[in-house]
Formats: structure tokens, C-alpha cells, sequence
């Protein structure tokens, strides 16, 4: 049984996410022992020049690298990221355990995306679209994707 971390900025305030969060965690808990870290967001203020902005990802970057595992696996959700298909997806997740890879962290930046610091520590990257998610959405995508993967490799069946 691997481990997987989620490290993401800020927290979520809606039931309706947590409730799925805590489904999909309980649904992994036979698979792998699942952690999720949130980390401290920044208030963006309405119209912030590009500098502001930047300054804000290297805040949120900083409490993001302070939680990386150094033995760890890092993947970093990015629009420009590899796409996979779900069956791509459970390949990847397992060949990583396969090859002796324990810990797999992935990382959901915050409302202005991950930091240049962060995104070169990851060790991968992968994109879910080429929209933008609110990051409460993606934990949850995210999850359920782990989930099916895991459902996949084992050979059980799952919705499709």
C-alpha cells in the first residue's frame, strides 16, 4: 500500500465539497494511505498588477515546498501538464509503485496557479483540461481519478 499526499493552497469552506472529499478518501483508504495538506492562501486583490501576483505565488510556493517530501514522487496539476487518459492515468499511478516508488505528492496551486519554484521540484506534471477549475473542484476530480485508477489496475469494475 503506497501513500499519497494532496498539498493544495487554502482551505475548503463548502459541505458539498468536503462531503465529497471525505467519500472519495474513505473509497481510498483500501488502496493507499491518503493525506491531505492545505496550505495557507494569499488575498489576491481585485486587479493586482503582475508583480503582486507573482509575489503571492512565491508566498503560497514557500509553504507548498516546506511540505514536500524529498523521497517522494512530485506531481504538479498544470494546464500545460501531460494529458492522460483514466487507463493512461492508473499506468502511471501504479508503474510509479511498481518501480519503487512509495510516496506520490500532488500539488493543486491557488487561485493564480503554482509559483516557477514549485513547478521546477515536480517531478511531473499533468493537466486534467485546458479550462481552469476552482482548486475545491480539482481535489475532488483529482481524487475521483485516483480512485478510478486504482479500481482500474486492480481489474474491478467501475463506472464508466
Amino acid at each position: 500500500m503506497g501513500n499519497i499526499s494532496i498539498i493544495c493552497v487554502g482551505k475548503i469552506k463548502e459541505k458539498y465539497w468536503n462531503d465529497a472529499i471525505t467519500e472519495y478518501s474513505k473509497r481510498l483508504s483500501r488502496y493507499c494511505k491518503l493525506s491531505i495538506v492545505e496550505v495557507a492562501d494569499e488575498k489576491t486583490p481585485d486587479n493586482a498588477p503582475p508583480a503582486v501576483e507573482e509575489q503571492i505565488r512565491k508566498k503560497e510556493a514557500e509553504r507548498i515546498l516546506k511540505n514536500i517530501d524529498e523521497r517522494a514522487h512530485v506531481c504538479v496539476l498544470a494546464i500545460k501538464g501531460k494529458r492522460y487518459t483514466s487507463e493512461a492515468f492508473s499506468e502511471y499511478i501504479s508503474g510509479l509503485g511498481v518501480n519503487g516508488t512509495s510516496h506520490i505528492q500532488f500539488v493543486i496551486g491557488g487561485s493564480l496557479g503554482l509559483h516557477e519554484s514549485v513547478l521546477k521540484r515536480a517531478d511531473s506534471s499533468i493537466s486534467f483540461s485546458d479550462m481552469t477549475f476552482p482548486h475545491q473542484m480539482m481535489r475532488v476530480i483529482l481524487l475521483e481519478q485516483i480512485y478510478r485508477g486504482y479500481k482500474i489496475f486492480c481489474g474491478e469494475p467501475y463506472h464508466k
